[in-house]
């Protein structure tokens, strides 16, 4: 065979498959997606380049910086919490705040004790409030059956589903995905951080992620995300897909649903962001997109019929009604909640003095979700 026809015969081959290739990548979407170019080409996620404008030139000086973003710690506890609570608030004293001075929201379902104010409010000098949750934020709601209701905690014992058996457990799940922004503590801030007890933050943070979010226009910051236990989900998705359905207006063509879901929609991946860490827009919760969504999800009883978590619900409402790069990873940012930690990587270890075992990061962890959030980009 001469040159001339080898190499008209590999141009034909190469064609046939090319052909092939974009017929298959039309035809077959799961083919399309794992094919697609940009699983060759390297990720550029915004937390890459966002963060450092928003160092001072001299860290030492920080708390003479002239701009704040209207922004409060949030925290949900109760009285037997101090303990728990002491110890995070501290954590972000000496980290971050003790130089920043942002408020702190203090909620409960109870009247906070006198002691819990005391000591609160004595560990820091910025600003602390104290509010009780209104009865129909927190407590389930009687049209719920509640036959159903009970035999679904009984199946999810006899399945050792953790936190299976907790009522408690629901109604600080529905909250957080519903209604704390609605508290009226909170009704004049833009933006909150959420705190729980007993976490640790690893580095000193020298700039403020606040203005990062308002500066930038982010929506929604994380430093953990995972798969959810899907036994504590079964019906949730369903009642996503539903939604879409009918409500095709409220998501931005380029959104962040390739997080939450590997086909368009069709399934869920279960990923979703470790709520207990939460920098977000208070307003974005409260729009007309999210709020819909909520009711939605409300009226369908998944929080008490199964055991609907605010992750998911904040994670898919974030994913779905949010430009993707509106949700921001603070990579620089170390922190812990058991099990689970997050502690920056090279530089960032370094320029935030951070004392976490850059060995022990969760990041590219099996069971993390942070690869599918850089492959949005």
């Amino acid at each position: 065979m001469t040159p001339r026809p080898v190499v008209r015969y590999v141009a034909l081959v190469l064609g046939l498959l090319i052909t092939l290739h974009y017929i298959l990548s039309f035809s077959h979407e799961e083919y399309g997606r794992r094919t697609a170019l940009s699983n060759f080409l390297p990720n550029n996620p915004p937390y890459k380049s966002d963060a450092g404008k928003y160092y001072p030139e001299d860290t030492t000086d920080a708390s003479t910086q002239n701009r704040k973003a209207n922004a409060a710690f949030v925290i949900l506890a109760r009285n037997n919490d101090l303990n728990g609570v002491l110890e995070s608030v501290k954590q972000v004293e000496d980290r971050f705040n003790k130089k920043f001075k942002y408020p702190y929201v203090f909620l409960n379902e109870e009247e906070f004790s006198d002691d819990f104010k005391k000591w609160t409010s004595e560990v820091t000098s910025a600003p602390c409030s104290y509010g009780k949750i209104p009865h129909d934020h927190w407590y389930q709601p009687d049209w719920i059956d509640e036959g159903k209701a009970t035999q679904s905690r009984i199946n999810m014992i006899e399945h050792e589903v953790i936190y299976g058996d907790s009522v408690p457990y629901r109604n600080m799940c529905r909250f957080n995905s519903g209604f704390f922004f609605r508290h009226e503590l909170l009704k004049d801030y833009d933006y909150y951080w959420r705190v729980e007890p007993n976490i640790k933050l690893f580095c000193d943070i020298d700039y403020d992620p606040f203005l990062l979010m308002q500066d930038e226009k982010k929506v929604y910051g994380f430093t953990l995300s995972l798969y959810e236990y899907i036994e504590t989900i079964p019906t949730l998705w369903s009642a996503v897909k539903e939604f879409m359905d009918e409500n095709p207006e409220t998501m931005p063509k380029d959104n962040a649903l390739a997080f939450v879901s590997d086909d368009g929609g069709r399934t869920y991946n279960k990923c979703h962001f470790w709520s207990n860490f939460e920098i977000g827009d208070l307003n974005f919760w409260r729009g007309e997109a999210y709020m819909k969504f909520f009711e939605f999800l409300d009226k369908k009883g998944g929080f008490y019929y199964e055991r609907w978590g605010d992750a998911p619900v904040h994670s898919i409402g974030a994913a779905l009604f949010a430009h993707k790069d509106q949700i921001h990873f603070f990579e620089d940012i170390g922190y812990r909640h058991e099990p689970f930690q997050h502690c920056p990587q090279g530089r960032s270890h370094l320029k935030g003095k951070c004392w976490c075992s850059t060995s022990d990061n969760f990041d590219y962890d099996g069971y993390s979700c942070l690869s599918r959030y850089d492959k949005l980009f």
